[in-house]
């Protein structure tokens, strides 16, 4: 994966409360104080952010958020802002995951918005992208991508670029008992890559690019040996800390 720095980061989702997370951070600690090669990222539910941030102190893990709003404030009841994550000393967003763009309306135009904010705001963001099974089975799979790289992209400014974290989620293969290939995988990593090499090449080289799908230890070797795939966006193998050791040593291997 050239010089880029292995990403492994964990996606809670709406899972663990504030004890269970300071419980799974203390038993994977130990696990993961050899090697430090790859990035380790929490993306924690908002209510136990502040947990994670304060049991991983002068650790290698890096603390994240699921989500936030574009703007500064105002009355947007349930959201949260960049400033108040980065008031938490949070260090990174995930950004249009499929499950915000299928339940809760996110669009393109909307990830437009916040990319920029927050890499304003010293957030890395983790941009989202992926095809549903309809749009897979209708061969839509390079237009999707297209469409949702070039728009969120859009507006994130040529010298910030290589800052963005991309993960690519094949929306078919959650839960639908298909499997997203390693081949497929690496397929479309490699596409997204050419797009963003279509806005800045040098920034295509540096911008890594995960894989969303079912990233579990007795795959990640694989997936993390092919050229464009950087890391992974992890969902259910990341809530148990031993298996999400497993994936950082893998990253620390790659």
């Amino acid at each position: 994966m050239a010089d880029r720095r292995p990403y492994i980061a964990g996606n809670w989702k709406m899972n663990k409360t504030g004890f269970e997370a300071e419980d799974f951070v203390f038993a994977l600690l130990p696990q993961i104080s050899g090697a430090d090669r790859a990035e380790v990222v929490i993306c924690a539910p908002f209510t136990t952010i502040a947990n994670v941030i304060d049991a991983t102190r002068g650790s290698r893990i890096k603390g994240a958020a699921q989500n936030m709003h574009e703007a500064e404030s105002g009355a947007f009841t349930g959201e949260i802002s960049a400033g108040m994550l980065r008031d938490l000393d949070v260090r990174a967003v995930v950004l249009g995951h499929s499950e915000r763009r299928q339940y809760f309306a996110e669009t393109d135009e909307t990830l437009r918005e916040k990319l920029p904010v927050a890499l304003a705001n010293d957030l890395e963001p983790i941009f989202c992208v992926g095809e549903t099974e309809a749009e897979r089975e209708a061969n839509e799979t390079e237009a999707v991508l297209t469409r949702q790289v070039e728009i969120g992209l859009a507006d994130v400014p040529a010298d910030r670029l290589g800052n963005v974290v991309i993960a690519y989620e094949p929306v078919w293969a959650i839960g639908t008992g298909k499997v997203a290939t390693t081949e497929i995988a690496q397929q479309a990593c490699a596409l997204i890559r050419r797009l963003v090499a279509k806005i800045d090449a040098d920034a295509a080289e540096r911008v890594r690019i995960l894989y969303g799908g079912s990233m579990k230890p007795d795959n990640a070797a694989e997936l993390l040996a092919q050229p464009d795939i950087d890391g992974g966006l992890i969902g259910g193998a990341s809530l148990v800390a031993d298996d999400f050791a497993k994936l950082v040593a893998a990253g620390d291997a790659a």
